[in-house]
């Protein structure tokens, strides 16, 4: 027929876009998943780390004989636990006290709480206009132990 217009299949016109869009779509989602797994690794990797910072400084001054022992003791145990984790140790923090408060810290019978804080950047956040300082998590772990009651305060 002269004047007709030409019949077309359905689905004629879209020849070859599905692998297109299956490849735009995926890389969509697949980088923001990668990202967010990268993320939560590094995450878990520093609050792992200083849950052990916490735990081992506390338990190295419960289990010293003395003051000056627990104090090299513990910083010994930070130190290596912050380099194993591969925490910055500038952005890291660690505080003492000891339950029931008012008495030397640390004392014979008392718990000591060792707390550490750090502050985690988040990934491939460029050094521009202070992003990075801006980009950061907080980690915080606590941890306690019972010193002795026959431990030494000298």
């Amino acid at each position: 027929m002269p004047g007709s217009l030409p019949v077309s299949r359905p689905g004629e016109g879209e020849r070859g876009s599905a692998s297109l869009e299956f490849m735009t779509v995926g890389v969509l989602m697949l980088v923001p998943i990668v990202y967010l797994v990268v993320t939560l690794g590094i995450l878990q990797n520093h609050a792992l780390g200083a849950e052990a910072a916490a735990r081992f400084a506390a338990r190295s001054i419960a289990q010293s004989d003395d003051a000056a022992e627990a104090a090299q003791r513990a910083d010994a145990a930070i130190a290596g636990i912050t380099e194993e984790y591969g925490i910055d140790a500038d952005r890291t923090t660690v505080s003492m006290t000891c339950v029931p408060a008012g008495a030397e810290c640390p004392a014979a019978g008392a718990t000591v709480v060792v707390t550490v804080r750090s502050a985690v950047s988040l990934p491939f956040v460029p050094d521009v206009l202070g992003l990075d300082r801006l980009a950061v998590i907080p980690v915080e772990a606590t941890s306690g132990q019972k010193v002795s009651r026959f431990w030494s305060a000298g």
